[in-house]
């Protein structure tokens, strides 16, 4: 049995899905916490934007709940923040920070965005910022990457980081809805918001993605230096055309260093996109809300992280965890690490990024049209792996049939792929590019 010690007084920003989770399992698994840490943890307040809202099934004191954050976070060890946005929880956390209590947060958007900051606040103050909860939900990622990985070389981060946008495209792809309908459906199961921007748009993929890459490279990267492409411009048309190829549409982000160490070309990567992935390829059978996240590393080989990506219990379970983590710490007066930045390696934009291209043309349907094509790619250095003609329509007299041309390219630099799409769509043979999309995994 346990001694009567001085609890870790434990301040709650936000009661939303997750907080109401996280509040929960502080009360209900309270003893084995403190067995866990070697000091109780005990729930001292929790901010909200308004007390009249019912609350009833969280099991807390009601006296708990306060709208002054400010003042809450004066009087913790461990602050969470699982509020969201950037203001005002990037001045709760630097107040927490300055205050000398240890932060636990899920803010994926603040991170992405001002995450340096407030690295230095903890560093400064000799405190913990832990966020295991900011990307994957209850999959453990940053931690092995920030930690189990630490003595290797960590090459390619590839992942499905949205579980909203792959609930629509594995909807797309198994029933042949077109993208409206499914987006109206993940909204009525919950999977998606009210507004699907962040999501269909891929920022919060991107967010991500920046965190993800900066703690792979050692190296600082913002949301901003992402390159964001999301799932508004997926038809259905693409998925059937990835179908026969024997491929799934996904939104992946994309983290890759570029050229080796000690190369002019050496740098970062960060792309989230839509992309065909190959069924034979570990991440094409993500199906539903799930996400996963497949990391190539030089020792280590091939690594996959897979589980639930959102939702209050899932994602409650990592901030937990990541209570637990700085708990400890306080208790035996040590840190985990905090931010590594020391390659500050350059981030490149996409056009570096090596990459294949699906291409849907839609072409003069007479002789010569291939060989046209195929010497634009020529010229631009993109080598073709595959090509495919197809004639639809067409009675012969009044109504001219429309030839297709789909192409497959090899790998080949991002800029040449797009310089090579803008010179195909000059050419007077070519009467429109009804498509293109990155292959990947493959």
């Amino acid at each position: 049995m346990t001694t009567s010690v001085q609890p870790l007084r434990v301040a709650l920003l936000g009661c939303g899905v997750v907080g109401s989770s996280v509040a929960t399992m502080l009360v209900t698994q309270a003893q084995d916490l403190h067995e866990r840490v070697g000091r109780p943890l005990e729930l001292v307040g929790i901010a909200v934007r308004r007390l009249d809202r019912d609350r009833a099934t969280v099991p807390v004191d009601p006296s708990l709940f306060t709208t002054d954050a400010a003042e809450l976070v004066t009087r913790a060890d461990i602050v969470v923040e699982v509020m969201g946005g950037i203001d005002p929880a990037r001045e709760l956390i630097l107040s927490a920070l300055q205050h000398g209590a240890s932060v636990v947060t899920a803010n994926k958007a603040l991170l992405a965005e001002d995450g340096p900051s407030l690295y230095a606040a903890a560093h400064e103050n000799g405190v913990d910022i832990y966020y295991e909860a900011a990307v994957a939900g209850a999959i453990p990622i940053l931690r092995p990457i920030r930690e189990s990985l630490a003595g290797d070389d960590v090459r390619r981060v590839l992942g499905i980081v949205n579980g909203t946008t792959n609930f629509v495209l594995d909807k797309m792809d198994s029933t042949g809805a077109g993208l409206t309908e499914t987006v109206e459906q993940a909204q009525e199961l919950g999977y998606a918001e009210a507004d699907p921007t962040a999501d269909v748009e891929g920022f919060d993929a991107a967010a991500k993605a920046a965190i993800l890459a900066s703690l792979a490279f050692h190296t600082r990267v913002s949301g901003a230096d992402v390159h964001r492409e999301g799932i508004t411009e997926v038809t259905a048309a693409d998925i059937q055309a990835a179908k026969d190829m024997g491929c799934v549409v996904k939104l992946l982000a994309i983290c890759e260093r570029t050229g080796e160490p000690g190369s002019g070309d050496d740098g970062v990567n960060v792309r989230v996109h839509p992309a065909m992935v190959p069924r034979s390829h570990p991440l094409a059978s993500v199906r539903e809300a799930y996400n996963a996240v497949f990391v190539e590393a030089t020792a280590a080989g091939e690594l996959m992280f897979y589980g639930k990506g959102a939702g209050g219990d899932p994602t409650a379970s990592a901030v937990m965890g990541d209570i637990v983590a700085v708990a400890r710490h306080r208790v035996s007066g040590g840190r985990g690490p905090g931010e590594s930045a020391y390659a500050q390696l350059p981030v490149h934009d996409i056009g570096k990024a090596s990459t294949r291209y699906h291409i849907s043309l839609a072409v003069a349907d007479r002789p010569g049209v291939l060989a046209q094509v195929a010497s634009v790619f020529a010229a631009h250095g993109v080598s073709i792996q595959a090509v495919r003609q197809q004639v639809v329509g067409g009675d012969g007299e009044e109504h001219a049939a429309q030839a297709y041309l789909i192409v497959v390219t090899h790998t080949a630099p991002d800029a040449a792929l797009t310089a090579t799409v803008e010179a195909l769509s000059d050419l007077d043979t070519v009467t429109d590019v009804v498509s293109v999309m990155r292959v990947e995994g493959s």
